[in-house]
């Protein structure tokens, strides 16, 4: 299996809207491994249409607790079970995770105890350990090591980027973050550097369309990365691929992938993806957009 990314969902924020993009998920092939990283809505038909099978889920690291990169979790493990899941998953999350777990266990009890008579399934509960970080060190093993950096994403305090080092390729996720210096020490040197992209010229009009006003718009200046800033991250960090993702906003009609390069060709001149649902990132290609 050789190594590669698979953006599942490349939508900021967890409205879907008819024909549009899914929320936030990505699948990242590496070191023999499958990891999912974030659980938005549609997660599992997006590995699905990847070609993974479910009943090889592995690893799921998940950066922060809202909706758009959890809500999925506990019907994605689900669903493996049900495709014939009998090995050990692994869940790494910030404080919380397993909590967020135990609930979706609680609320499929009765469903999970007759499965378990009435078709002979392992027990759903032992199949799966949850495993809570915080800055620094979250895994290591077989020449694989995932480290976690906080970054500034108000109100949540446990928002934590991601980066995945192995001889295969090193690939960070910015997870959602205002523009956040350190981010490019983190992601030095990476291979892929996945980060978050606003437009400035759609946020008046996702707020219009979505009826929060005031208060949408002061959530998303405060707590999000405008493309030419990740942009600027990708260039103080060396990265040899910059991945537009978590794109706010990505189901307006106004809004072309050209928008998205000319953001970010401001300040960042090297190789540039635009995230779409299902798009696959191969690390041995360096061509340009």
């Amino acid at each position: 299996m050789s190594a590669r990314l698979v953006l599942l969902g490349s939508k900021g924020g967890p409205a879907i809207r008819p024909g549009g993009p899914w929320p936030t998920s990505s699948l990242l092939e590496i070191a023999g491994r499958r990891i999912v990283i974030d659980c938005g809505l549609g997660v599992t038909r997006g590995l699905t249409d990847a070609g993974m099978s479910l009943k090889a889920l592995d690893m799921i690291v998940v950066t922060h607790l809202h909706s758009d990169h959890v809500l999925e979790l506990g019907p994605l493990i689900h669903t493996a079970w049900t495709a014939g899941l009998a090995d050990l998953v692994r869940v790494f999350g910030p404080a919380g995770t397993r909590a967020c777990w135990q609930g979706f266990l609680q609320s499929m009890a009765f469903d999970i105890d007759i499965r378990i008579v009435d078709e002979g399934r392992p027990d759903l509960r032992r199949l799966v350990e949850v495993v809570e970080f915080s800055d620094g060190e979250v895994f290591s093993q077989d020449g694989l090591t995932v480290s976690a950096l906080r970054v500034d994403h108000p109100p949540v305090t446990d928002c934590f980027a991601l980066r995945f080092d192995h001889a295969e390729g090193t690939v960070v996720f910015s997870s959602d973050t205002a523009y956040f210096p350190p981010l490019a020490d983190f992601a030095s040197g990476a291979d892929i550097l996945v980060h978050e992209a606003m437009l400035a010229a759609g946020v008046d009009r996702l707020v219009a369309r979505t009826g929060n006003g005031a208060r949408l718009k002061e959530h998303l200046l405060a707590s999000h990365t405008f493309a030419e800033q990740a942009g600027a991250i990708a260039e103080a960090a060396g990265v040899g691929r910059l991945v537009l993702h978590h794109l706010i906003p990505a189901d307006d009609p106004e809004v072309s992938q050209a928008d998205w390069i000319t953001a970010a060709r401001k300040s960042w001149p090297g190789a540039l993806t635009v995230a779409s649902d299902g798009l696959v990132v191969e690390f041995a290609d360096d061509s340009s957009v």
